[in-house]
């Protein structure tokens, strides 16, 4: 009920109402949240590849975790504000569908395989760095990392379809 209650709130709002009625609000919006989520992914995808052993094989991980996380925090940071953003411009249509829920869901994950990831192989980064082979739960995490996103970016996609024109 709470729920219901705030959202209703916030697609009162006049921001949320100037998002939804801007010729420009949204449609910048919208750039600026695929373009920094291209900016994030490629660099997620590059080290994930890298973790697998499919590129950047000659470069020690941790060189490669150092150069890419500004870009990846910085990706990520204005994709998560773009994204609210978005939400906020029509909240009780994005809450409503299924995808939206998916992928909030998936994005948790997403983020939880980041922790497990930094808590436990990064820790031990040292150990592994410059050897041939990367430990099974690098890769692992890489994979699990590579679908989630897939998914992520499908199921974001699908919000716009599922809402109706207005």
């Amino acid at each position: 009920m709470y729920l219901t209650s705030f959202l209703q709130w916030l697609d009162a709002t006049h921001f949320s109402q100037w998002i939804r009625n801007s010729i420009y609000g949204e449609p910048i919006i919208e750039t600026v949240h695929v373009l920094t989520l291209t900016l994030f992914l490629g660099f997620a995808v590059l080290l994930d590849l890298r973790l697998l052993g499919v590129c950047l094989r000659k470069r020690p991980v941790s060189e490669v975790l150092d150069q890419f996380n500004p870009y990846l925090f910085c990706g990520f940071a204005v994709m998560i504000v773009s994204g609210v953003l978005l939400f906020s411009g029509d909240p009780i249509d994005f809450y409503s569908t299924i995808f939206f829920k998916v992928k909030m869901i998936l994005l948790v994950f997403a983020g939880l395989n980041v922790l497990i990831f930094n808590a436990t192989i990064r820790k031990k980064v040292a150990e592994w760095d410059l050897a041939v082979r990367t430990p099974k739960g690098a890769k692992i995490a890489a994979v699990i990392s590579l679908v989630l996103w897939a998914a992520i970016v499908a199921a974001g996609r699908a919000i716009a379809y599922a809402i109706p024109p207005p």
